[in-house]
């Protein structure tokens, strides 16, 4: 949690008082089942999580910068149209967020590092909206895989909200994973194949410098 403090301190300039670090804000509990979650990841070698936070052409770019991710996927996830496009998606109508889904190694990052990545990278405190990005297709949102990431998510959130680590409270939508469908390809890797289009000069480079700035001993060489 001391990163993502850090992290929104960069971001909004406010000045955080009484932060604590990961290890001693997760108490016994959690850490046992962080712990459960890797042994059991571990067996298979590596695990799934899916995550909204507005846009996920920036949201995908970072995660694809951090040690143990091997893969970051776009799409859609939590409506009720099946295989939807980006069209209708944008039109708010299907209920689905705009996502990403990661595959790592719980050796290398675990379930808890990523959350803190997460939340530290967009503003959690903002119902269906990222800056200029207004819709229920940009809320904030972790779609859990399991149970015990149902539990760490639901633990790290109240935390933050107890910490006073944002201005406001948290509000990020907690829900089970059902069905992740791939966005078009063109989505895929955006900002590496489109660095220099407006939108990503302006929105998610500034984001990307912010997160190479806190959190950059978590990315990859």
């Amino acid at each position: 949690m001391k990163l993502l403090l850090q992290f929104v301190a960069v971001a909004t300039g406010l000045v955080l008082m009484s932060c604590t670090s990961p290890q001693a804000e997760i108490n016994q509990k959690e850490k046992n089942m962080t712990d459960n979650a890797i042994q059991d990841s571990n067996k298979s070698g590596k695990d799934t999580v899916t995550l909204g936070a507005g846009c996920f052409w920036c949201i995908e770019a970072i995660f694809q910068q951090l040690k143990g991710v091997e893969t970051v996927a776009s799409g859609y996830s939590g409506g009720q149209r099946e295989n939807p496009t980006y069209d209708q998606v944008c039109s708010g109508a299907t209920g689905h967020a705009e996502v990403i889904q990661v595959t790592y190694d719980p050796a290398v990052i675990s379930f808890v590092e990523l959350l803190e990545v997460f939340w530290g990278v967009h503003d959690p405190t903002t119902l269906n909206r990222q800056g200029a990005d207004i819709g229920t297709q940009y809320r904030s949102v972790v779609f859990y895989h399991n149970e015990d990431q149902q539990k760490l998510a639901e633990a790290y959130k109240e935390k933050l909200n107890r910490s006073g680590a944002f201005p406001n409270p948290v509000v990020t939508e907690i829900s089970p994973m059902k069905t992740f469908y791939k966005a078009e390809n063109y989505h895929q890797n955006y900002f590496n194949e489109n660095g220099n289009q407006p939108y990503c000069s302006i929105v998610i480079r500034p984001k990307m410098e912010k997160f190479q700035k806190v959190f950059g001993d978590k990315m990859k060489k």
